[in-house]
């Protein structure tokens, strides 16, 4: 059954929940502030890297289900759910700034029709759906938690084929029309109560985050003792309570979301009474990879990286998007910099810094193999298929001397060995 969608905020989130209800046959409604990016995807372009989403927009907008508006207030008459799908960016103290939510329910409130949905998307702390009710005062509309868990790189399939639907409502009316929405995925739906829905978003991210930690500290513990931090990882993984998701060691995590969703978990618990030193030694645990990671840089320079050149492959948190925010890449390159190596960098799908963490001493160029040329050290920062494939023959030419850090794992050790290289992985000898 088709039901009439709007979406408030088109970012990346919003974009890809607005796309894919309209993939699933409803009739979606995207509202954005932004002339210029609703201007964009009016044309069928979409002003993030996300595997499949600029097709299926098109193909939305083909088939008449889905279209874009400037402007909250004027995508919301006519329509029986509104999705707020609006930043909910991290204060100083690590709790969550709710007022671009609270904003977006003012401006619609004039304009929802009676008996209208109102559903948070957005990531936010417990008790936001009644802050929500406060900000719509309107007693004939309802508001339910549809949390998102949606990873960058493959977001639209887990939007299309989800792990689980949470729904989060005290009416159980409102909770089943929501329900409904997702028929067409065929997944698990959990009805809860809006605590419950909202709690159960952060507390995933903070598991997820607490596996990548625990890994890296093995890591840590397997270039102790000698071990081979894949096979041990391999071998628990065959533990049926374990599992093999999330145990890859790595430069450390980060994103739009984990740091951003542990420091809030970390802020709801402290706002009841609790403690989270759990949590607390996650991100611990992760500053130090940071610091590692760096270490095993200079350890490859011969003990200083001061004027040396330093070569680095990746730029955003992961492959598969252009997303830099809180990017463990950038943040082991201002280390680098700060013990004064010069660095050039290459990642397929960023060519530029965003302003607000740039990096005036980072060389931004075409290739990897520009990024190495007179480079004493390699560092492999993101997991991009293409780097797997590097020529090391024509690398090893290019480069100044031939040291690899790679803190993906990603390549042959034996290749790399053969080819005449220097090789330190994460958790491996």
């Amino acid at each position: 059954m088709t039901s009439r969608i709007a979406v408030i905020g088109t970012g990346y989130v919003g974009l890809t929940t607005g796309a894919c209800f309209a993939k699933l046959g409803h009739d979606v409604l995207c509202a954005d502030i932004d002339q210029k990016k609703v201007d964009m995807l009016k044309d069928g372009k979409i002003p993030i890297h996300e595997e499949g989403l600029e097709q299926i927009v098109q193909e939305g907008m083909a088939a008449g289900r889905l279209s874009f508006v400037l402007g909250a207030e004027n995508s919301v008459a006519g329509r029986e759910f509104v999705y707020l799908c609006v930043p909910t960016p991290q204060r100083a103290d690590g709790s969550a700034d709710l007022s671009y939510i609270q904003a977006a329910a003012q401006q619609i409130a004039p304009h929802l029709d009676r008996g209208a949905i109102v559903v948070n998307k957005s990531t936010v702390p417990v008790g936001s759906t009644r802050l929500v009710e406060q900000a719509l005062g309107r007693s004939d509309v309802t508001v339910v938690s549809n949390p998102e868990f949606l990873r960058e790189g493959s977001a639209v399939d887990d939007f299309l084929n989800p792990d689980r639907v949470v729904i989060g409502a005290e009416n159980q009316t409102a909770a089943t029309r929501v329900a409904s929405l997702f028929l067409g995925t065929r997944a698990p739906i959990l009805v809860t109560d809006p605590a419950s829905a909202e709690t159960t978003k952060y507390a995933s991210n903070a598991f997820l985050a607490t596996k990548l930690s625990f890994v890296n500290a093995v890591a840590a513990v397997c270039e102790a003792v000698g071990a081979d931090v894949n096979d041990v990882m391999l071998g628990i993984g065959y533990d049926q309570r374990i599992g093999h998701q999330f145990l890859r060691p790595g430069p450390g995590w980060g994103g739009s979301c984990f740091p951003k969703d542990t420091r809030a978990m970390i802020s709801i618990a402290e706002d009841g009474g609790y403690d989270f030193t759990l949590l607390r030694g996650v991100i611990d645990v992760n500053d130090e990879q940071f610091d590692r990671v760096t270490q095993k840089v200079i350890d490859a320079a011969g003990g200083s990286i001061s004027g040396v050149s330093v070569g680095v492959l990746g730029l955003t948190f992961k492959a598969g998007t252009d997303d830099v925010r809180e990017s463990p890449a950038l943040e082991v390159i201002n280390r680098l910099v700060a013990q004064g190596a010069n660095v050039r960098a290459y990642d397929p799908a960023c060519s530029e810094l965003p302003a607000d963490l740039a990096i005036a001493e980072l060389q931004i160029v075409d290739d990897a193999y520009a990024a190495c040329e007179n480079a004493s050290v390699m560092v492999v920062l993101t997991e991009w298929d293409e780097f797997k494939w590097v020529d090391l023959e024509k690398l090893g030419s290019a480069m100044a001397a031939r040291a690899i850090v790679d803190t993906r794992n990603i390549l042959d050790r034996g290749a790399v060995h053969r080819a005449g290289f220097a090789y330190q992985g994460i958790g491996r000898n």
